[in-house]
């Protein structure tokens, strides 16, 4: 980075840090960002990174998390999404020079990211982890809750440090689910904690998180709306730092928090589609077109250093087409 660059980043921090200090930080009216796509594309989906010090063996597998960053760019993705928990502190601004140094190669390559805010961006003082997280991503505007439109797909980002069932972010949320565009065929649903996962708190193996009771409701009434909907549904989560997929209520609920945080296995519930008891270190990549969404799971594990790619795990969501709702009428 120039000096020019350099200098041009101190003052935009400092812009940031003192509206966060002084006016204290609020939610404004949501961006509703585009991308243009022609035709079928790939993105991926993936959480849970920790970027911090490679020598903090505990917080984060910095060659894992290193070696992910690079199948992602070698995959070359429309864009990625992140599911939160991007680095270890948010009010570190080390963490995110590690961040920065890390995905250079995503920005040469033009791949462009979509975040959701996890718990640990907001770790220390709110207004130093906000100021940190918006300089990196000014398109946000200062938005922790938004919309990204691209093709046939509408991502919906949430806010799970607050309570999705209530207040502004629930209010722009029903608005978005009552006026879905006639042309969406899948609207994607990226947040941090996820409504359904197999992981407990008190695993008997460690480590882990239960679904939490705001999560479950905003389940429910996303499983009630899909019975009358459409467009497809899809719940992208993380928080779990392993990979989980689960089909209920007509939606496919994804955990996808093996970005390279500190991992564990999680205790598989009888009948999961995913069975595997191993560490799953991963990022999801989508295939997007008229048809339908194909994810397929890249997991990576290093063997003598050198990461080894399989894919242990796929699932096709088709679309439904719009002459079909018409004649179920």
């Amino acid at each position: 980075m120039g000096v020019r660059a350099k200098a041009v980043r101190r003052i935009v921090s400092a812009l940031f840090l003192g509206m966060f200090a002084a006016a204290g930080w609020a939610q404004t009216q949501p961006v509703e960002l585009r991308q243009e796509i022609q035709g079928p594309f790939h993105f991926v989906s993936y959480g849970d990174t920790r970027f911090t010090d490679p020598n903090d063996t505990k917080a984060s597998n910095a060659p894992v998390r290193q070696a992910i960053v690079q199948g992602i760019a070698d995959a070359h993705p429309a864009f990625v999404v992140i599911g939160g928990d991007i680095t270890f502190n948010g009010n570190d601004v080390n963490d995110w020079l590690t961040w920065e140094k890390e995905t250079a190669i995503w920005r040469k390559e033009g791949i462009r990211v979509y975040p959701a805010i996890g718990n640990h961006e907001m770790h220390g003082e709110k207004s130093v982890a906000l100021a940190n997280y918006f300089e990196r991503f000014p398109e946000l505007s200062g938005n922790l809750f938004y919309s990204v439109r691209t093709a046939n797909i509408l991502l919906l980002i949430l806010d799970s440090s607050v309570d999705e069932n209530s207040g502004p972010q629930h209010d722009w949320l029903i608005g978005q689910l009552d006026h879905i565009p006639a042309d969406v065929d899948f609207v994607l649903f990226v947040m941090h904690h996820p409504p359904i996962t197999s992981s407990h708190e008190d695993s008997p193996l460690g480590g882990g998180h239960d679904a939490r009771p705001e999560e479950q409701a905003l389940a429910a009434m996303l499983e009630e709306r899909q019975q009358h909907e459409r467009a497809r549904f899809v719940v992208l989560g993380s928080h779990v730092h392993n990979y989980e997929r689960h089909e209920h209520g007509g939606i496919t609920y994804f955990v996808t928090g093996g970005g390279g945080a500190h991992a564990y296995p999680i205790e598989r519930a009888p009948g999961d589609p995913y069975p595997d008891h191993r560490i799953n270190y991963h990022f999801l990549d989508v295939t997007v077109d008229s048809t339908g969404l194909n994810f397929v799971m890249n997991r990576v594990e290093l063997q003598n250093g050198a990461p080894v790619w399989t894919q242990p795990d796929s699932v096709t969501i088709h679309a439904v087409p719009a002459t079909a709702q018409a004649a179920a009428k």
